[in-house]
């Protein structure tokens, strides 16, 4: 702390709700943080990973079952209010989705779409909240390096499992059962022909 400077208030939640609703509001470390909304291609991106996944981990379809995979969720964890691009939790630690506005329960998989902007605060202090909170795995998506880093939580925080370059089919953990196309995430959308 620099002599004579005041300290920084602690930010509230009120302090989220009175954000505007075109940026994304989160506290950490005590700090309000506002960050203007994903880019399109940063939304395309979740969202394609969000179709690709939920299906076999969220409904059994082609896959295990078991997940509930949320976009955009906001999290209340300890003091820090913190909204990934995409989380998962295992039924058996929350059986149902919630009707809440947030969540309490700390997720079992976290993906952040990496950009310019959020970079450094996704693999800095977020990481760190979610190394407390116990999360089991974290992924890295970098639409600008077309890669997908895949974390998970040791007792001496997270160790980086993989690191997998696009385009390639992958089965990362800690969902192994299902083929992850990095091509079709992190590539440009494309047309293809309507099946009949």
């Amino acid at each position: 702390m620099v002599l004579g400077a005041r300290p920084q208030p602690v930010a509230t939640y009120a302090d989220l709700e009175a954000l505007p609703s075109n940026v994304i509001g989160e506290i950490v470390g005590g700090r309000l943080i506002a960050s203007p909304r994903p880019s399109l291609r940063h939304a395309w991106i979740s969202s394609v990973l969000g179709g690709v996944i939920g299906p076999p981990l969220s409904f059994g379809r082609t896959g295990p079952g078991g997940w509930i995979i949320l976009d955009e969720p906001e999290l209340h964890l300890g003091s820090d209010v913190v909204v990934p691009d995409l989380a998962g939790w295992r039924r058996e630690r929350m059986p149902t989705v919630p009707d809440l506005a947030y969540c309490e329960v700390p997720p079992d998989w976290i993906c952040e779409v990496l950009s310019p902007s959020t970079s450094r605060l996704d693999r800095g202090e977020k990481l760190a909240i979610y190394r407390r909170e116990r999360v089991g795995h974290v992924w890295l998506l970098s639409p600008q390096d077309q890669t997908l880093e895949v974390m998970r939580l040791t007792p001496d925080g997270f160790l980086l499992v993989a690191v997998h370059g696009s385009p390639a089919i992958v089965r990362a953990e800690p969902f192994e059962l299902v083929e992850t196309d990095l091509g079709l995430i992190l590539g440009e959308p494309t047309d293809t022909e309507p099946v009949p």
